[in-house]
């Protein structure tokens, strides 16, 4: 039988989630900060790259390739084994319900669709550096990090977008179908966003 998603209210409305004002507020972010912030720091390592490491142009079309498909993968490890984690004792359920439990409650909430600009930033900066130990070499990161970087600005986009588009194209209603059925079907399948690529590989797509 199919899990039953609980969630307590599909209206618009933005729950306190700290006591303290200047932290709840900043856990609150309109969408379009996400664009004004990513698409410099994208246009950035694609100038780094291109311009500056002389990275070849088909090298280049390569790695950003490659750093979005890695995206769509870490994007849906990420949902699935973090965001999905039932941590055990208050401080995990705390954790849990502040990452992504106050979002399954209150999934309409248009202020807490998209990640907020201090964590996105720090695990950016993060993932920047472990890319680089990984490749060790600045050129080739660059370029894997701008697809990356992109890969994940159109996830945030698209998760607003899911909820609040009325866009009629086939691929966008199927993304839609594919997260609206995680929200209100089953919480256990749908994890992809941006792509439903990695639900079919690892066999947890809806049930028809």
């Amino acid at each position: 039988m199919e899990k039953k998603v609980l969630y307590k209210s599909g209206e618009n409305k933005s729950p306190r989630m700290f006591k303290n004002d200047f932290i709840d507020y900043f856990s609150r972010i309109h969408p379009m900060v996400i664009p004004v912030i990513y698409i410099p720091i994208i246009g950035y390592f694609i100038y780094q790259s291109i311009f500056v490491f002389e990275v070849g142009y088909l090298s280049f079309l390569g790695l950003t390739l490659g750093g979005i498909v890695f995206w769509t993968l870490f994007e849906y490890l990420l949902h699935r084994y973090f965001f999905h984690y039932e941590f055990k004792g208050k401080i995990g359920q705390r954790i849990h319900f502040i990452a992504h439990g106050v979002h399954h409650d209150y999934p309409n909430d248009h202020l807490r669709l998209v990640i907020p600009p201090a964590v996105s930033l720090s695990l950016a900066v993060a993932l920047y550096w472990i890319f680089y130990l990984i490749f060790q070499d600045k050129g080739i990161t660059a370029s894997f990090y701008s697809g990356f970087m992109l890969g994940y600005l159109v996830y945030d986009m698209m998760h607003y977008a899911t909820h609040y588009s009325k866009y009629r194209g086939k691929w966008f209603l199927k993304i839609k179908k594919n997260h609206m059925d995680h929200h209100y079907k089953n919480h256990d399948r749908g994890f992809g966003l941006s792509s439903t690529f990695w639900d079919i590989i690892f066999k947890t797509t809806h049930k028809k």
